[in-house]
This record gives structure tokens, sequence and C-alpha cells, in this order.
């Protein structure tokens, strides 16, 4: 129903880059909401946490919370996800609903690291139900 890609310069995100998605010109909200983390072998950590603000037509804040993202499998350290060569895309599920009077959510890292080396783009999906 929805998929959009926001790509970062130099394959790092910035902690001080947020990424919006427009959600004002969808006619349904009721699908699954995924996350999608396009990453390399060279991201330093197992996980990645987010932050996760989703807001409705007024600016009111619906959604304010942090989300776990695993990126690599913790025992094995292989890649989760789909890809190839060195570049691969974790999926997750967000554990909730997005409302159907969200029209803007956004992303910010918050790994506690100015910039996370090896993040190429952050996504979000949602299905149809």
């Amino acid at each position: 129903m929805y998929e959009e890609y926001h790509s970062f310069d130099a394959d790092s995100w910035q902690e001080t880059d947020s990424i919006s998605f427009d959600l004002a010109a969808l006619d349904s909200l009721r699908g699954k909401a995924v996350v999608g983390i396009r990453y390399t072998e060279e991201y330093p950590f197992s996980n990645c946490y987010l932050k996760l603000i989703v807001r409705d037509s007024s600016r009111l804040v619906l959604v304010d919370s942090v989300y776990n993202v695993p990126i690599f499998d913790r025992q094995t350290g292989k890649p989760l996800g789909q890809g190839f060569g060195n570049t691969f895309t974790a999926y997750d599920t967000l554990p909730f609903s997005i409302s159907t009077k969200a029209t803007e959510v956004i992303f910010l890292q918050y790994m506690r690291q100015a910039e996370l080396v090896g993040i190429e783009a952050v996504g979000l999906k949602i299905l149809k139900p």
C-alpha cells in the first residue's frame, strides 16, 4: 500500500538527521507498518534503536516511543534480512498499529552516536490488510 525509503549521503546516519514520511495522501492506514533498514557489514552494532514519532494533521503527537530493530543475529553475528554482497535490508514490524489520524511518521536514530556508519537507508512500508 505504501513504501518509501530515505537514503543517506556517505552511508551514515547522522544523529541530527530525522527521516519523515508523509502519509497524508493515503486513503487507509489499516495494514501492518514495517520499518526497513538497509545497511552494510560495516555497521558496528547488533541492533538499531529508533525514536519513532507519529503526528496527525494538526501536528499533535500520537506516538513518541523508542523501538529496537535487530540488525545482526546476536549469537552468530550473521546479518538479518535479505541482501547481496555486503548490503542487507532488515525488516521489522512495528509493535502497534498506526492511527488512522496519522499524517506523518518520523524516525530518528537513537544510538547515542553522532554518526551511525554502515546505514544506507531507512524506509517505511504499510502492508495491505
